[in-house]
């Protein structure tokens, strides 16, 4: 038996992904999310959070996506938004401080919310990025968070949030038998993150993300999927 978390990214993009996010919880297999506090939506994610506490709410990260809660001016461009993936993964030159302190203050912000708050990942995987290791590994440290591996290895000096993470439910790989197939990949014991990304459909999804239309394929696969016998819900 394989132990299963279905972690929603994007949870407080927009009023769209955020009811996405609670439907796929309350008439599905999604277990768990973590939330962007600098996007437009986080403050009606805080209160749909509130409203269903069995989900679990991490925090979702963000330094490519929207505008930062703090004064960082090495890390957004001439209208004050976060640069994009492309320049930030590719900055040799990164201004570690400054992500540091605007990831503190994302992080304070979910805190203030009174929302528990269970794990930490990021928007992009920018958490991955080399040189914000000992960033990542102070937070966590500091806030007592499990953080998402990578694949199935694990970022070092941090408590890990999973065994194993899965990013393939995603785009032309989404699959109605998706959870029919997973425990086939991993052996007995294994607890297993699948990163998913359910939405419905609005102006700032359809003009702001490059990943949209699939969000309610997402969705639907979510609310009408039954897990295999070999397959538990963490």
């Amino acid at each position: 038996m394989i132990k299963l978390i279905v972690n929603s990214d994007d949870f407080g993009y927009s009023r769209a992904i955020n009811f996405g996010v609670i439907d796929a919880h309350k008439y599905g297999i999604l277990n768990s999310a973590t939330l962007m506090t600098n996007m437009p939506g986080a403050e009606h994610a805080f209160q749909l959070a509130k409203e269903n506490p069995e989900l679990q709410v991490g925090i979702h990260l963000v330094l490519t996506c929207g505008k930062p809660l703090t004064n960082v001016p090495d890390l957004v461009d001439e209208d004050g938004y976060f640069k994009k993936n492309s320049i930030i993964f590719n900055d040799p030159n990164l201004n570690v401080e400054q992500v540091e302190q605007e990831w503190t203050a994302q992080i304070e912000k979910f805190l203030a919310s009174g929302v528990p708050l269970t794990h930490m990942d990021s928007h992009h995987h920018a958490h991955g990025i080399p040189l914000l290791l000992p960033v990542v590994q102070r937070l966590s440290k500091k806030y007592n968070l499990p953080v998402r591996c990578s694949g199935d290895v694990q970022i070092e000096g941090v408590p890990a949030f999973s065994d194993v993470l899965t990013t393939d439910f995603y785009g032309e790989t989404l699959t109605f038998d998706y959870f029919e197939k997973l425990a086939d990949r991993f052996p007995d014991g294994t607890v297993v993150e699948v990163m998913a990304h359910p939405g419905y459909l609005d102006s700032s999804v359809l003009t702001g993300s490059s990943y949209n239309v699939d969000r309610v394929k997402e969705l639907e696969i979510l609310t009408t999927v039954k897990l295999p016998d070999n397959i538990q819900l963490a």
